[in-house]
């Protein structure tokens, strides 16, 4: 299996929703959506975007502070926000096995801080700022359907 990168530009939040929309029209699952960027650079937007993308109604937050938060759509969006986690052992704890290979699909901000637990198949999009509104997003990955799904996009 490749890995496949395409790169989007994004100009606004609207627009930066807009590409977590359509990504959240693709999620089965078990699917895991591994998020990376600055502060303040749109990771939350993004998965309120794939949020809508799975159905889901009630208002996304990022979860800093309680490190998960549940929401059902089409399917369960376990959305993890890591970036207070002190170690692998606290996901343990929190019992992360159960969200990655459960019936839902997975959105982790801040996914670099717990690399080692990523499952081999995901999508790693990292949102890099390049201005006050506008933004640079990077999307890789590795299962098959994503690899497909980022091909037709290139040719759009």
């Amino acid at each position: 299996m490749s890995e496949i990168v395409l790169i989007l530009k994004s100009k606004s939040e609207q627009e930066t929703h807009a590409i977590g929309y359509r990504i959240g029209t693709l999620l089965k699952s078990g699917d895991i959506i591994c998020l990376t960027g600055d502060l303040g650079a749109g990771k939350t937007v993004l998965t309120k975007g794939i949020a809508r993308g799975l159905g889901v109604k009630e208002d996304v937050t990022s979860p800093t502070f309680t490190l998960i938060h549940e929401y059902m759509g089409r399917i369960p969006l376990y959305h993890f926000d890591v970036y207070r986690i002190g170690s692998i052992e606290e996901m343990e704890d929190l019992g992360y096995e159960e969200y990655f290979y459960g019936s839902g699909a997975c959105v982790i901000e801040w996914a670099s801080q717990i690399r080692e637990l990523i499952p081999k198949d995901h999508l790693w999009i990292e949102i890099r700022t390049k201005g006050e509104n506008e933004r640079e997003i990077r999307l890789s990955g590795t299962a098959d359907r994503f690899l497909q799904a980022m091909k037709e996009w290139e040719t759009k």
